[in-house]
């Protein structure tokens, strides 16, 4: 293996490989510094993994509700640790995916732990302890983050726990106490829930999916509840009592103190970024509360540095870690790129039903000045939802009265993370409502609710 390169990465989760793959195609000669497995957070403990649980959980619904479709199935029950192998085993194969395209690309794949040092080198520490200095004209850092802790909730693993250990755990827990409402909170909140957990959501905020629009937020809160679900907002964790063989979490809420016992607490309170121990300091790289210092292209205030995903500014996404390294190391070979557009982002959270939006939300369209034209379609009307089982939910669709811009769109329902994409297009294209409203959509389809919620935003919706 060589110990000069054109580019050096240093993490491998979906802002790092991706950027490597890039820049491979752009003819650099690229390393990639990964202690774990390739693929990062993302494929190995994060996007791939959790979204096997969730198909696992929805199968089983399908089967507990199989009645309803006329089938009739007898004796269906949980296996958890199936589930959990099946969700390892996906996980597993995409990261054997990223070596072959590694491989492909005839990228270094350096395995041991990367530190920046002065003079375009990256010192990588083995596992046995033994250190090699590595060069390149540049370097990307792309190390991610991590589940953050609370002061007042210390993650031991086995009581209170992170993402992470929800996703291998021995045994089905009877009760769990979820801290946060984001998405790996409502996330895991369905998955739990729905293979037969009580399950209790505590949100600090008013209202949960909090960075949602609030009707999102409303209908995610009434399908949960009726799911038996408890759900508390305004609410907040004061400590935890983890000696005796239940939890006792305190919960300080608008009306008083409240104990909730579970056999485990979930904390899901956000991201930290991975900063520790890389060299930032070292070599002088810039950093504020918690994040590097970059401009438009990802470039730190080191010449031949550059930061990429969550540990930059913007939305910790996979698909903006992605977009952010293409960006990168396309203008580092001197091609002609745009900024990525941060308001053009689409989030998506895949519990039960889905979310999906981008853009501004009704309220910070009103907050930034806009005069707004509303619509909204509910999946209730929908032919294909009401076919399906899966009239929950509905689309909501935001433009610009004036101009006909598309503001936003907020979806929630079956399937809605796959119809979003329309929307990012659409306002890439700087496309209006009337050009949507003409866009022939396929009957009977989810993707109708589109076409549909921008009709009643103009009071020519049909089929309401």
């Amino acid at each position: 293996m060589a110990t000069k390169y054109d580019l050096i990465v240093i993490g491998s989760g979906p802002g790092g490989y991706v950027a490597a793959i890039r820049a491979s195609q752009l003819g650099l000669k690229v390393g990639v510094v990964e202690r774990s497995e390739l693929g990062g957070i993302c494929l190995n403990w994060g996007c791939i993994p959790t979204k096997a649980l969730l198909k696992s959980a929805q199968v089983f619904e399908y089967v507990q509700h199989a009645q309803d479709y006329g089938i009739k199935i007898d004796g269906a029950a949980v296996d958890f640790d199936g589930m959990i192998k099946r969700s390892r085993d996906v996980a597993g194969g995409m990261s054997k995916g990223i070596q072959f395209l590694f491989k492909k690309n005839k990228i270094d794949h350096i395995e041991g732990f990367g530190k920046l040092k002065a003079g375009k080198k990256v010192e990588v520490t083995a596992e046995d302890g033994s250190k090699v200095d590595y060069t390149a004209e540049h370097i990307i850092v792309a190390t991610g983050g991590r589940s953050r802790e609370l002061p007042n909730l210390p993650i031991d693993g086995k009581k209170i726990i992170g993402y992470r250990e929800a996703m291998v755990m021995d045994k089905q827990p009877e009760s769990m106490v979820i801290v946060g409402s984001g998405a790996i909170g409502v996330e895991f909140a369905y998955f739990y829930n729905s293979i037969g957990t009580q399950v209790t959501v505590i949100e600090y905020q008013d209202r949960i999916v909090p960075v949602e629009d609030v009707d999102v937020s409303k209908q995610l809160e009434r399908t949960y509840k009726k799911a038996k679900m408890k759900i508390m907002t305004n609410s907040e964790v004061t400590s935890v009592d983890t000696k005796g063989a239940k939890c006792k979490v305190n919960v300080k809420t608008k009306k008083g103190e409240e104990v909730i016992e579970a056999d485990v607490v979930l904390s899901a309170v956000g991201v930290s970024t991975n900063l520790e121990g890389i060299g930032l300091e070292d070599v002088g790289v810039a950093t504020d509360k918690g994040k590097v210092l970059v401009d438009d292209y990802y470039k730190t205030n080191i010449p031949g540095i550059y930061a990429i995903g969550d540990i930059v500014h913007g939305p910790a996404l996979a698909h903006v870690a992605s977009a952010e390294g293409i960006i990168c190391v396309e203008k580092i070979q001197g091609m002609h790129v745009e900024p990525l557009d941060y308001n053009n982002i689409p989030g998506c959270t895949y519990c039960s039903p889905e979310i999906a939006s981008v853009g501004y939300t009704e309220q910070a369209a009103k907050d930034a000045g806009y005069e707004v034209k509303v619509g909204k379609f509910p999946f209730s009307a929908s032919g294909k939802a009401k076919a399906a089982g899966a009239s929950d939910g509905f689309v909501k669709v935001i433009f610009d009265a004036k101009y006909g811009e598309w503001l936003g769109a907020h979806m929630i329902g079956a399937n809605v993370t796959e119809m979003i994409a329309e929307v990012v297009a659409a306002r890439k294209l700087e496309t209006t409502g009337h050009e949507i409203i003409k866009t022939v959509h396929p009957h009977p389809t989810m993707s109708e609710a589109v076409m549909e919620a921008a009709a009643a935003a103009y009071d020519e919706v049909i089929h309401l």
